[in-house]
């Protein structure tokens, strides 16, 4: 074999084994877990049995005027189930109508018969904007009545390494953090070096994890005091 032919089968090679899964890690699958995140258009197989749901209710998106744009139609009535309404947002300028859309949605699943926990608010918080961020959600607490709880999506990296004082300024003002470990489909290479730097996260957090993906649960989860539990996200409908 020619050195550019050689060259070349060698980064195919690697390329390959890096989309293979690492073989200490497992394939997750929803079966065992009993926390999902569940998108317009999927539905649960009907072999799992939640008992929590984090269900994507709209989106506020960037451009234009700030509203909730929704995405779910109609409010299912979900006994034995904890429901969270989650809320995807692009930019942080919310109106009086947007925050009046959100509260008026949670209250109709609650009026519907639904265990409604509060609302989840997925938004994308550059580590060095935690500060900005957390502005945001004090308003957005305050709002809030106190029955529903304030649950927020954290990237893997403003968890591991946002400052300590941000992090705690959050913790007096959310309920906790799902901590994505995942882009897309596929789960982030490295995890466990950023939960490694979690020693010390001082909110409660659930651990979101892409159906699909591959994951080998970092030893230190068992023992952290704010770990409570997985959060498994959907990909297909069940057949």
């Amino acid at each position: 074999m020619r050195p550019v032919a050689r060259a070349v089968a060698l980064l195919a090679a690697l390329a390959l084994s890096a989309c293979q899964p690492q073989p200490d890690a497992d394939i997750v699958t929803a079966t065992g877990h009993d926390a999902f995140y569940v998108w317009p258009g999927v539905r649960p197989a009907k072999t799992l049995q939640p008992k929590t749901l984090y269900l994507l209710d709209g989106e506020v998106r960037r451009g234009g005027t700030t509203r909730l744009e929704r995405l779910r139609m109609g409010v299912p009535r979900l006994p034995g189930k904890t429901v969270w309404l989650v809320v995807r947002a692009d930019r942080l300028d919310w109106n009086e109508a947007t925050y009046a859309a959100i509260f008026n949605d949670l209250r109709q699943w609650e009026e519907a018969g639904n265990r409604v926990a509060g609302l989840q608010i997925d938004f994308d918080a550059a580590t060095r904007g935690i500060d900005g961020y957390a502005r945001f959600l004090r308003d957005l607490r305050r709002r809030l009545t106190r029955n529903w709880q304030l649950s927020i999506t954290g990237l893997m990296d403003w968890s591991a390494h946002g400052d300590p004082r941000d992090l705690a300024q959050l913790s007096q003002i959310i309920d906790e953090v799902v901590v994505q470990t995942y882009q897309g489909r596929t789960t982030i290479e490295g995890y466990d070096a950023y939960f490694r730097r979690m020693q010390d996260f001082p909110i409660p957090f659930r651990v979101a994890l892409v159906e699909g993906g591959t994951w080998r649960a970092p030893a230190m989860l068992a023992q952290h005091p704010q770990f409570r539990g997985y959060v498994v996200f959907l990909l297909a409908a069940s057949k």
